[in-house]
């Protein structure tokens, strides 16, 4: 083969990067209009999302008894803190999409200061490509949302808000290292295959349920939105 064919030839790395582009640009808008309209589209969303992770929950951890109870339990209260979220206060949309957003962040983050900086693994038994800089990079990245959150709807409460958005960036990372972690105890590459690009449900949302377990709670202890804390 000459080295003009092999420069005809697609980059297999480049080709699935535009097919996670490509789903997610075709999943996002649907979620941020269920979380815009809530009930009962949210609802109907969450429950949709809950059916799918829990099947792929059994499937990952070869139906398991105990595993089986830790991780509908899990989904279940992760899911329920999203509902919680959006119908806690009146700023239920911005609460749920200001979570949504960090943990989006955290994973953009995460992605590009680990390839750009590299350095320590993180945990290299669980999650090999996870770094100690990506891990940094994420929490950071998370807590820029937090902070243009605050100027956004104009509220006070910058420094812990933005605190609070790093922290949260951190856990969504502990809940992508918790499903890492499992899919390596059972030995699994993706919780599954529904999403082109990227896997399963469970393998694109593990850190919105960690980070949503936060946000609730937290809210909970506020009497109101995560959003006001502080």
């Amino acid at each position: 083969m000459t080295d003009d064919t092999a420069q005809l030839e697609p980059n297999p790395s480049n080709s699935g990067l535009v097919t996670r582009l490509l789903s997610a640009c075709v999943l996002i808008p649907p979620v941020i209009a269920a979380i815009y309209f809530g009930s009962p589209y949210f609802e109907f969303l969450i429950l949709v999302g809950l059916v799918i992770m829990i099947w792929e929950w059994v499937a990952l951890c070869d139906r398991r008894p105990a595993w089986l109870i830790f991780g509908f339990i899990y989904i279940g209260l992760s899911s329920y803190s999203l509902i919680e979220l959006r119908f806690q206060s009146e700023l239920g949309f911005e609460t749920v999409l200001w979570v949504f957003l960090l943990v989006w962040a955290a994973d953009s983050g995460a992605y590009a200061a680990g390839r750009s900086v590299g350095g320590p693994k993180l945990a290299p038994k669980i999650s090999p490509n996870k770094t100690v800089s990506g891990l940094i990079g994420g929490v950071c990245a998370a807590g820029m949302v937090g902070f243009a959150g605050t100027l956004v709807l104009e509220l006070e409460n910058v420094i812990p808000l933005t605190l609070l958005s790093a922290c949260l960036g951190g856990l969504s990372q502990g809940g992508d290292l918790l499903e890492s972690w499992v899919k390596r105890r059972f030995n699994k590459k993706d919780a599954g295959s529904i999403i082109p690009g990227h896997g399963g449900v469970l393998d694109r949302v593990d850190g919105l349920l960690a980070a949503s377990l936060g946000a609730a709670a937290l809210g909970m202890i506020n009497e109101g939105s995560a959003l006001l804390w502080g």
